[in-house]
């Protein structure tokens, strides 16, 4: 199982590579075969080429990252972080929990937002 330290530090290295546009260094935090839900409830997105692209696209819409608070690790294989996405013009405020592999890899990423957390 990963460290806390490890998976705080992936989480910090996803807000950082987003905010610079590196869609490389945060799709190397995923294993290969990684799901996300963003939000929960929607279809999820598997594997890598669809994780490339789903970053691809927000980042190239101009969405950029502002951690709210500390990033939080666990006893477990999960890290979580609250922020801010800021579009232009839109606010979405989300909190993000990453589940990681035995290697550190991030293995699912469930986003937690909904319509009352959007700010337009």
């Amino acid at each position: 199982m990963p460290s806390q330290e490890h998976m705080k530090q992936a989480l910090q290295t996803y807000v950082d590579a987003f905010n610079t546009g590196d869609t490389a260094a945060i799709s190397g935090l995923y294993a290969d075969d990684a799901v996300i839900e963003d939000p929960v409830g929607n279809p999820p997105i598997t594997g890598r080429a669809a994780i490339d692209e789903f970053y691809t696209n927000a980042i190239a819409g101009g969405a950029k990252l502002t951690l709210d608070a500390p990033i939080r690790g666990s006893h477990g294989d999960r890290a979580a972080m609250a922020f801010t996405v800021d579009i232009p013009g839109m606010r979405i405020r989300a909190i993000d929990v990453m589940t990681f592999d035995a290697d550190g890899k991030i293995v699912r990423m469930d986003a937690h937002w909904g319509p009352d957390d959007i700010e337009t």
